[in-house]
């Protein structure tokens, strides 16, 4: 995809983070791969207002190489997290209400569900609090990031990963989900859940899950 069809998408995706109710106001940010880099929504700046131009390329040591406005306080992991992981080329990060939530209570999402494991593990990591847009947030969600897809970040939000933009955005929307069927699980009293066994089951079986 051409650079120009990319900042539209990520314009378009970021106003739906607002729409879907992933994200209030002007929290959360979304990047893309590019060859020299990543695409980086600005910070500060509310998503109705953002024009192709206002979205920020950096290069992978931490540069802005095209754009006037400064990048998303979290360029940090953006950045490390392409550097750890060459097969991802989209980044989602929001604040959304059950994760977040649950965030705040420092602990995992478990095999409670089979859908889990569409994050990539048994789990949903939360990972250690550090304070946002500094290189430790950014090495605690590389260290929660790894072998999945999506993380927590501790009192703070979310982090999700894709293939491509549409992916890591439905994963986000997956993710949410789960954190508020979690919620709602623990109202109704201990939470049963899927065994080692049968999370491995259903993690061979993601392989191929909606792959036509």
């Amino acid at each position: 995809m051409n650079p120009s069809k990319l900042r539209k998408q990520i314009i378009e995706t970021v106003i739906a983070f607002n729409t879907s109710g992933l994200s209030v106001g002007t929290s959360g940010n979304l990047s893309v791969r590019t060859s020299q880099g990543f695409l980086i929504t600005p910070t500060g700046i509310p998503y109705l207002q953002l024009k192709e131009a206002d979205i920020v390329e950096m290069d992978l040591q931490g540069n802005v190489i095209q754009g006037n406005l400064k990048p998303s306080s979290e360029w940090h992991f953006h950045r490390d997290i392409y550097q750890a992981r060459e097969e991802i080329n989209a980044i989602v990060h929001v604040h959304s209400d059950y994760a977040t939530a649950i965030a705040c209570t420092r602990v995992d999402i478990p095999a409670f569900h089979y859908m889990v494991a569409r994050a990539g593990g048994d789990s949903i990591r939360c990972a250690e609090y550090a304070t946002f847009g500094t290189e430790a947030l950014s090495q605690n969600a590389v260290k929660a990031l790894e072998g999945r897809n999506a993380c927590l970040l501790a009192n703070h939000g979310m982090v999700v990963l894709g293939e491509n933009i549409d992916s890591a955005y439905q994963l986000a929307e997956e993710v949410e989900n789960l954190a508020k069927q979690y919620w709602i699980s623990k109202q109704l009293g201990e939470v049963v859940l899927l065994d080692d066994e049968e999370m491995n089951k259903n993690l061979e079986k993601f392989k191929t899950y909606g792959k036509q």
